[in-house]
Order: C-alpha cells, then sequence, then structure tokens
C-alpha cells in the first residue's frame, strides 16, 4: 500500500477530528477537577465550622492553671534538690565524724548539724555546714580525737571544744572524761 493522499479537505476533517477529541479530554478533566474541587470546598467548609464551634477562650485559663502549676513543681523540684544534696554532704561530713570516733575510741554521746548554708572565705564562695556532738572517752583519746578532726576534714576545723575531767579523788562520779565540740566544714562547688 502505498501512502495515502488526502486532500485539504480531508486534511481539515481530520485535523478538526483530532482537535473535537483533545477538546473532549480536556473538558472530562476540567469537569473532574471542579468536581473535586466542589468536594474539598465543602470539607473545608466542615472543618472551619468545627474550628470555630470550639471555644478556645475557655482553654485559656486552663493553660493558664496547668503553667502556674508547672512553674510551682519545677520550683519544688529545686527545693527537693537543695535539700537533698545538704542531706548527701551532711551525710558524709557526718559519716566522717563516726569514723574519726571510732578510731580514737571515743563514744559520741548526742550529734547534730546544722543546713548547708553559702558563705565566703577569702572573696571565695562556698558552703558550710557545722557540726555539734558530746563524746566521752578517757583524756588522752578525747584530745587525739580533737587532733583527728582538725586533721581529717582538710576543709574543716574545730570551732569550739569544751572538756570536762572528772575529779579523780571522788570515786562515785563516773572516770571518763567529756568533751562537746563544735566543727565548721566548708564545701566549694565551683561551676
Amino acid at each position: 500500500m502505498k501512502g495515502l493522499k488526502l486532500s485539504k479537505t480531508s486534511w481539515l476533517i481530520l485535523s478538526a477530528g483530532i482537535f473535537v477529541v483533545i477538546l473532549a479530554g480536556l473538558g472530562v478533566t476540567r469537569s473532574q477537577q471542579l468536581q473535586e474541587q466542589s468536594i474539598l470546598e465543602e470539607e473545608l467548609g466542615l472543618s472551619t465550622m468545627r474550628v470555630d464551634t470550639i471555644q478556645v477562650s475557655h482553654l485559656r485559663p486552663q493553660l493558664e492553671e496547668l503553667q502556674q502549676k508547672l512553674d510551682e513543681s519545677e520550683s519544688q523540684l529545686n527545693e527537693v534538690r537543695d535539700r537533698l544534696r545538704q542531706t548527701v554532704v551532711s551525710v558524709d561530713v557526718t559519716e566522717k565524724y563516726f569514723a574519726i570516733a571510732e578510731y580514737c575510741d571515743v563514744v559520741i554521746e548526742n550529734i547534730s548539724n546544722t543546713t548547708i548554708s553559702s558563705g565566703t572565705i577569702g572573696g571565695v564562695s562556698c558552703f558550710e555546714t557545722s557540726i555539734s556532738a558530746t563524746v566521752t572517752g578517757e583524756v588522752e583519746d578525747i584530745v587525739n580525737f580533737l587532733i583527728g578532726l582538725n586533721e581529717g576534714y582538710t576543709t574543716g576545723y574545730v570551732q569550739s571544744t569544751q572538756i570536762t575531767i572528772p575529779d579523780e579523788s571522788d570515786e562515785s562520779i563516773d572516770s571518763e572524761a567529756s568533751a562537746s565540740f563544735q566543727l565548721v566544714v566548708y564545701s566549694y562547688e565551683g561551676i
């Protein structure tokens, strides 16, 4: 079959037919787009209506209340952290005090310590705690205990001591001496 020869009229009709088919395809595509746009606009309208019905104004006080509770909780958390830090430091200091007492063969009758407070020594910020205790034992052991306290705490010192030595002539009195100590211990927490 040799090439088809078409007249100009045939070419014009063929071109017009192709144009109509393309135009019909575009029309169908546009119709589908309009339907989809209509559905999406309906969904947008429903969503907008739902958002408009939510009352944000009653949520604002709730948000402020929750923010206040959060701030209070953070404040309490920081306070508890400080207490725990103080307790751990106080326990460490007191534990060392008992170890020195055991080594020096004295008996701790009562002991108390203060909370950790801030202070400065020579312009350096530090924390300090104070331990007060009463011990009993032989005079020599109490003196060794005093020396042990001053040597055992590299950042502390015995602030005051009161030793009571029994009168040896009175046999009715217990022969053990007693002493009251006030020890101050410093610690530094650098950044």
